[in-house]
């Protein structure tokens, strides 16, 4: 009633699985963390903070084996937007430095996020209070 497959299945593992290179859960880690710090870096960088940007350069060199490029490319962006972009990717590096064991990026990260927490709520206290709006009051 029905013919029978003659080809192989998708489904079916590749005759030569081990002819393209593999990467353990660490390497994947390392990979994602220098990126995350690198974008941090980018962010750092465009605020003027020179100091800490050197501590996270350092530690993208240590992960990638090689120094990062640093080019301050300016976006015009608020200081405070800056800072929080900059704390969320600090927090992004915090949990995957936490998860790879690597206490001395987690420390950075979350140095950095205090920092730029701490920025944020200067620049908050120096403008003037807008009045509280509830999201969706009119």
């Amino acid at each position: 009633m029905y013919e029978p497959i003659r080809t192989k299945s998708v489904h079916t593992p590749a005759d030569h699985a081990a002819d393209f290179p593999h990467r353990s859960r660490e390497d994947e880690l390392d990979i994602q963390l220098a990126g995350h710090l690198a974008a941090l870096l980018a962010v750092t960088d465009e605020l003027g903070l020179g100091e800490a940007g050197d501590r996270i350069a350092e530690q993208v060199a240590r992960l990638r084996g090689a120094p990062p490029a640093r080019h301050a490319g300016l976006s015009d962006a608020p200081a405070t937007a800056l800072h929080r972009r900059a704390h969320a990717l600090a927090g992004r590096a915090l949990v995957v430095a936490a998860s790879r064991a690597d206490t001395v990026v987690a420390i950075l990260s979350a140095e950095r996020m205090d920092a730029h927490t701490a920025a944020v709520s200067a620049a908050a206290a120096e403008s003037p209070a807008a009045p509280p709006r509830l999201v969706g009051a009119l």
